[in-house]
């Protein structure tokens, strides 16, 4: 196959487009808004207010665009050339990890722990569920790990009748902390992934210069938010049975983590992990029972996400990578934690990877920067779409605000931050 040219003007448009992406997802409201007063046309006002469908919409319209001002031909190599593992991998594992037998033996699992703590056994749950749950990440994939905690909280604490506070610190908590969380192996955390191998990182340099800062940063969150909002947690019911008690068969716990397993050990392998998630529908409906209602509509949803994202990514290098070029290691670490708001940190440290030359320290401050920003938006972080789609019913009208996101990850930001900057190592 030929290699494939855009010209300037496509690239261009591509990154117009992304900026109006980027913009939707901040006006989902208006267009919920919209619905409610304009019944007629209500089923396309939903559609635009779906966070997780803009990026998809806006792909289709760069598509429509390149097939028009540069043929068919061209606009099919493009799609055709990109990479949409990720998306897949997303929808698989999004769906085997919120499964009954995983979210409980998960739960079971968390409480068990948490009853470790010299703390009322609401506070407790919940400061485990938002240190270890994040940090599960990094040896179930983040993404895994992102809906085991936001079934887990949505399960127990963030309902539509918590103080919107508590929701939104806890969301801002949830997605800095998955996002930080998944850098104690090279393997979890796409952002790491993306350049992992380029750059000879091993489990070793991940514990030793990112891991163990990580896993600070994620304990002093959790602790934070879980001391701010102690009056609430300790009115919250008592710890229910259900959640202390697995009553689902061992067996079928252990087949779903075989599952599990399964798929994230073939992460990079869509035929495969593929093949597992056909085996896994087949045996949760010879064994529907033990289970509860699939979440595929998220997942794809969730997958539709992601896929736009690659779709308009893809070019964007054209004004990424100079930028990025241009910058100190100091300014760098900075300038990747905004850019990570506004594109997703893994298309981020991958263009970083592409250049050459570079040193220790601009490698550092780029992964680090990128997965410190990784929970200031929906769109900085591959799991993020996820956690927002299971626990978005639980805010006023079934959204949640941007800037509201953007708020309450400030604080859990800089001290991520702090620990990347400021720890020795």
């Amino acid at each position: 196959m030929a290699e494939l040219i855009i010209p300037r003007s496509a690239e261009i448009m591509a990154a117009v487009l992304f900026a109006l992406a980027v913009i939707h997802t901040f006006s989902t409201a208006y267009f919920e808004h919209l619905a409610r007063v304009q019944p007629a046309h209500a089923g396309l006002w939903h559609l635009l207010g779906e966070v997780e469908a803009v990026f998809g919409f806006w792909a289709m319209v760069l598509l429509v665009f390149m097939a028009v001002q540069l043929g068919t031909d061209t606009s099919m190599h493009y799609l055709e050339s990109r990479n949409f593992t990720e998306p897949a991998f997303v929808f698989v594992i999004m769906v085997i990890a919120a499964s009954r037998p995983i979210i409980d033996f998960a739960g079971a699992l968390l409480v068990g722990i948490s009853r470790i703590l010299p703390l009322p056994a609401p506070m407790a749950y919940y400061l485990t569920v938002l240190s270890l749950g994040p940090l599960f990440g990094s040896f179930i994939t983040e993404p895994a790990a992102m809906t085991l905690s936001a079934l887990l909280l949505r399960e127990r604490f963030v309902n539509k009748n918590a103080p919107n506070a508590f929701k939104y610190g806890t969301l801002g908590v949830l997605f800095v902390n998955v996002s930080i969380g998944g850098v104690l192996t090279p393997f979890a955390a796409p952002p790491v992934l993306m350049v992992a191998g380029t750059w000879g990182w091993d489990i070793a340099f991940m514990l030793t210069h990112f891991g163990w800062k990580a896993a600070i940063a994620v304990f002093i969150n959790a602790a934070a938010v879980t001391y701010l909002f102690r009056n609430h947690l300790k009115g919250v019911q008592t710890m229910s049975a259900a959640l202390a008690r697995l009553d689902v068969p061992a067996w079928v716990v252990a087949v779903h983590l075989v599952f599990l397993t399964g798929v994230v050990v073939f992460n990079h392998h869509p035929i495969v992990f593929a093949a597992f998630f056909l085996f896994f529908l087949g045996f949760t409906e010879a064994y529907h029972k033990y289970q509860s209602r699939l979440l595929i509509r998220e997942g794809l949803m969730v997958a539709f996400f992601l896929a736009g994202l690659v779709v308009l990514g893809g070019l964007q290098k054209w004004w990424l990578q100079p930028t990025l070029e241009g910058m100190s290691p100091a300014v760098l670490y900075w300038g990747a934690t905004a850019l990570t708001a506004i594109t997703d940190n893994a298309a981020l440290t991958y263009l970083g990877s592409l250049v050459e030359g570079v040193t220790d320290e601009f490698k550092y401050a780029l992964v680090a920067g990128a997965v410190t920003g990784g929970g200031l938006t929906v769109i900085a972080n591959a799991p993020n779409p996820a956690g927002f789609a299971i626990l978005k019913g639980s805010f006023d009208d079934g959204a949640i605000s941007p800037i509201g996101l953007l708020t309450a990850a400030l604080g859990p930001t800089l001290v991520a931050a702090a620990a990347f900057l400021l720890l020795p190592g």
